[in-house]
């Protein structure tokens, strides 16, 4: 019974690792409505907040224009909608960046 029992948990050991590797995504979301300094922070606490989220960067050139968030997150966890969801529900619509 010993040897089934260290087994099992052997086995166990090695396979966990095997199926739970993360797929870190990068995100580049466009925020608007976000054009005043203090808005920053809370679009990077809102997206801090969505489960599965590593590391947030948010940018803004100037006082006066839309944030840029770049969003490092586990794909298996979270996606793209549930970023953009949780800054349009927090009162900062969001969509994909788009190379210039």
């Amino acid at each position: 019974m010993k040897y089934y029992l260290a087994a099992a948990l052997t086995l166990g050991f090695v396979a966990v690792p095997l199926g739970a590797e993360a797929s870190e995504t990068i995100a580049v979301l466009d925020v608007h409505h976000a054009g005043c300094a203090l808005r920053g922070p809370i679009v990077k606490r809102t997206l801090e907040h969505v489960k599965g989220v590593k590391v947030v960067r948010v940018e803004q050139v100037n006082g006066d224009a839309d944030v840029t968030a770049m969003v490092t997150f586990d794909d298996t966890v979270t996606n793209v909608a549930a970023l953009v969801t949780a800054t349009t529900n927090a009162g900062f619509p969001a969509d994909v960046a788009t190379a210039n």
